[in-house]
C-alpha cells in the first residue's frame, strides 16, 4: 500500500516538475500587465554572450542586474545597478535612454523578460545569455 501511494504521488508531481522546467512562453508585454513579470518577444532586442559582456564592461557599459536584492549582494558585476525583475516597469524611467543598457540575470531568463519590458519603452537593451552563472563559470570576477 506505501509504495503503491508513492507512486500516485510521483505521478502527480513528475508533471508538475516538468512544467517548472520548461522554457516560458514568449510573448510581447501589454499595458494591461504593467508591473507584472511578462515574458519577453526577443525580436526587439540582442542577446550577446558574457564574453561580449566583458568586453563592454571594461569599455564602461552600463549593466543592469535584475535578480533579487539578496542575489545582487552574493555578488554581482562591479557596478551594476540593481532593478529587480519585478520593478522593471514601475521604475523603466530610471533606466537609461541614451545608451546601451545591458541586462543580466542568474540564467538569462529574467533579463530577457526585463530587456522585453524596456525595448517596449523605448530603451536600447541588450540581454546577456547566460547571466551570472555564465559570468562566474568563464572566471569573471564579482563584489560584494
Amino acid at each position: 500500500m506505501r509504495g503503491s501511494a508513492m507512486k500516485r504521488l510521483a505521478a502527480l508531481l513528475l508533471p508538475l516538475a516538468l512544467l517548472a522546467c520548461a522554457p516560458a512562453p514568449k510573448s510581447v508585454p501589454s499595458s494591461e500587465s504593467v508591473g507584472a513579470p511578462q515574458v519577453a518577444d526577443t525580436a526587439t532586442f540582442q542577446t550577446v554572450s558574457v564574453q561580449d559582456l566583458k568586453q563592454a564592461v571594461d569599455a564602461g557599459a552600463y549593466v543592469l542586474d535584475v535578480r533579487t536584492p539578496q542575489e545582487f549582494a552574493q555578488g554581482h558585476i562591479a557596478g551594476a545597478v540593481n532593478l529587480p525583475l519585478g520593478e522593471v516597469a514601475a521604475r523603466a524611467g530610471e533606466v537609461p535612454g541614451e545608451r546601451p543598457v545591458y541586462v543580466i540575470c542568474r540564467s538569462g531568463s529574467r533579463s530577457a523578460q526585463a530587456s522585453g519590458i524596456l525595448a517596449a519603452r523605448g530603451k536600447d537593451v541588450i540581454n546577456v545569455g547566460g547571466g551570472m552563472s555564465g559570468w562566474t563559470a568563464a572566471g569573471y570576477g564579482t563584489v560584494r
